[in-house]
């Protein structure tokens, strides 16, 4: 992982939970996952945001015609409050490049409390890792039905599901 994605600010913030991620100055994006702030450095590139516009656009309309789910581009906070937890102290609050959710009641004017049946993420070549490992992780742990890595480089997509023993199996 590039030093610059975590950034020492972080420190500086004392960014471990939601409760601290809401007093961070407007306009700075940050993730916190198991209580370590990673900061969201840069605008992604354009072939980033077109894929995210295509996809994003493309679930949308199908999901239009379903008439249960609905389909939010980052920024759009998840939470995800693990046993033990409340809403202001979780340790995880994510910004996936695009959630689908089919159970209204997880959406909330803050964004989504609970894990998201899809997410996609569109890799960044400086931070690859993050997206492979960290929220691979993340996501299984907490049940996200089903997680995408959209790799523009290598032009692939991996899709992991969860299992029936409730984890993600070989993509």
């Amino acid at each position: 992982m590039p030093d610059n994605y975590f950034s020492e600010s972080a420190v500086q913030y004392r960014i471990k939970t939601y409760q601290d991620y809401l007093k961070l100055p407007e306009g700075e994006r940050w993730e916190i996952i198991d209580g370590q702030a990673y900061a969201m450095v840069a605008a992604p590139s354009w072939q980033h945001q077109q894929i995210v516009l295509e996809l994003a656009s493309t679930i949308h309309s199908y999901l239009k015609q379903k008439g249960n789910c609905q389909v939010y581009v980052a920024p759009f906070d998840v939470r995800l409050i693990d046993a033990g937890e409340t809403e202001q102290n979780c340790c995880n609050v994510v910004q996936p490049d695009i959630s689908v959710i089919c159970d209204r009641t997880k959406l909330d004017d803050k964004g989504c409390l609970g894990a998201p049946d899809w997410i996609i993420e569109v890799v960044s070549p400086s931070h690859t890792s993050h997206d492979y490992v960290r929220k691979l992780n993340l996501y299984e742990r907490f049940g996200v039905r089903e997680y995408w890595i959209v790799n523009p480089d290598s032009r692939h997509i991996l899709v992991y599901r969860l299992g029936e023993q409730g984890g993600y199996g070989a993509p």
